[in-house]
């Protein structure tokens, strides 16, 4: 594994980020805690997680995915080890404070999430979507204060539409405050407008450091849903074959395992290798159930893929903007 700075900053994280968001709804304690095994002893560093995972799954209150990682860093020792980002936005508790980006909901729920995840610091602490109700400065001055008193090293952002971001920017640059270092958008082979269009301009001229989540398009790219084949059985299952059952996506599917054997690898590996060939991006977040599928997203560091390739997925998947 090699690390690579996070955006402008001094510090070094592992080039593939271990997402938890399953850790509590897909993936059980045990399941998770040798994933996390298996990722330290590849070398990785940059785990991920949110407050609010997985709130969504029936008898999760949320909080679950910290508390996993906080018991693993125990059991395990290895806190200094590990760069360690969470998120705050969602809803954590009842009342009109209980979500968003204010001073009084972010204070409470660093606190908790220090709690849960037994640490008295955060590597990275990222807004998990913006809050149209909270002015910016008020969200990037308690920020700051967190940084200042030590709860938090690193500030970052995730699901930000690029006017926002350039707000949040300008709003430390004029107040003399802490900024966002990062951004976590979603962004793959699929889902390729959204980055592209203005946030990567954004964060190349403000050299953010890029942690794309869903880099396989929850689970298409794995090359486990195919063209006339039945849809196997999955919590995301429903969602996936709405969002992505086309001829075109099959049609790259067709094309990302055609090239993989070229390089002896699988649809996965290559669709990674497609992120991790572009310079803007730091560590493409990666999610598994099981250490044979976080294998399967660790292969894609031995993929390099040739300019005819990048050139062929480029075809098959760029955008195109309005009128051209």
């Amino acid at each position: 594994m090699d690390y690579r700075n996070l955006g402008l900053t001094g510090l070094k994280v592992s080039e593939l980020a271990l997402g938890t968001m399953q850790f509590g709804w897909t993936c059980d304690e045990p399941a998770a805690q040798t994933v996390m095994d298996a990722f330290v002893a590849a070398g990785g560093t940059l785990i991920d997680t949110a407050d609010v995972y997985s709130r969504w799954s029936p008898g999760n209150p949320g909080g679950v995915s910290e508390q996993m990682i906080g018991r693993w860093m125990q059991a395990r020792n290895n806190r200094q080890q590990i760069v360690l980002a969470t998120k705050v936005r969602g809803r954590m508790w009842d009342g009109p404070n209980g979500e968003g980006l204010s001073r009084a909901h972010i204070m409470r729920a660093v606190d908790e999430s220090l709690r849960r995840l037994q640490t008295d610091y955060i590597d990275l602490y990222q807004t998990h979507s913006y809050d149209e109700n909270t002015p910016i400065e008020e969200t990037m001055r308690a920020l700051d204060d967190l940084v200042r008193t030590g709860k938090v090293r690193y500030v970052g952002c995730s699901n930000y539409p690029a006017w926002r971001l350039v707000e949040a920017l300008w709003a430390s640059e004029r107040g003399g405050l802490e900024s966002y270092v990062s951004l976590q958008p979603h962004y793959s082979l699929l889902r390729r407008e959204e980055f592209e269009r203005e946030l990567a301009d954004v964060v190349e001229g403000h050299g953010l450091g890029v942690i794309p989540y869903s880099p396989l398009a929850g689970g298409f790219l794995t090359g486990k849903y195919r063209r006339g084949e039945p849809v196997p059985a999955s919590a995301r299952a429903d969602s996936i074959q709405k969002r992505y059952f086309n001829d075109r996506n099959f049609d790259l599917l067709d094309k990302l395992e055609e090239i993989g054997r070229a390089h002896g690898a699988g649809i996965p590996q290559v669709a990674l290798a497609w992120l991790l060939d572009n310079p803007l991006i730091t560590a493409p977040i990666v999610g598994a159930n099981s250490v044979e599928q976080l294998q399967a997203s660790l292969a894609a560091l031995d993929v390099q893929l040739t300019g005819d390739e990048l050139d062929m997925l480029e075809q098959m998947t760029a955008w195109k903007p309005a009128g051209s």
